[in-house]
């Protein structure tokens, strides 16, 4: 599979909206509102200025994004790991994390939120990428499972 990864700058800002907004579709539409949807370019400028994000391309189209919150040394928030419907099930998902498990050498724990019932998220984390379930909160009326890796 020829997989790159790209370094995002401000003027991939359009882009990222782009691929965002195909990936949390189902999303918005399941439950009626997505942090991740319906960013502006100006929205997603400031985000890549302050969260540091790759886009993944799949034989030279972009199909995802992998963003981090760098919350301190050694430790990471997986605000973003997204793949576009039609490239999802081919291992990108995958491969989109372990080149960050890469690139962030130091990795000492990185955690993530999902929604509870996104079971193919739940069953992708814990047994494609290694976490475990260590929580759940209400964010409004969506039940969200919170996850952990450590090393």
């Amino acid at each position: 599979m020829r997989l790159r990864f790209v370094k995002a700058s401000k003027k991939d800002a359009d882009l990222i909206v782009e691929i965002y907004n195909a990936a949390f579709y189902d999303d918005l539409i399941k439950y009626g509102e997505c942090p991740a949807y319906g960013k502006t370019k100006e929205q997603m400028e400031a985000s890549i200025e302050k969260f540091p994000k790759l886009i993944a391309f799949y034989e030279d189209n972009p199909v995802g994004v992998i963003s981090v919150d760098i919350k301190e040394k050694g430790v990471y928030y997986l605000s973003c790991l997204c793949v576009i419907p039609t490239y999802q099930g081919r291992g990108i998902g995958k491969q989109a994390f372990h080149y960050l498990l890469d690139l962030y050498k130091d990795w000492k724990k990185i955690t993530l939120i999902t929604p509870a019932d996104k079971e193919e998220n739940i069953k992708f984390y814990t047994e494609k990428c290694g976490f475990i379930v260590d929580g759940t909160e209400m964010d409004g009326n969506i039940k969200m499972v919170h996850f952990s890796l450590e090393r």
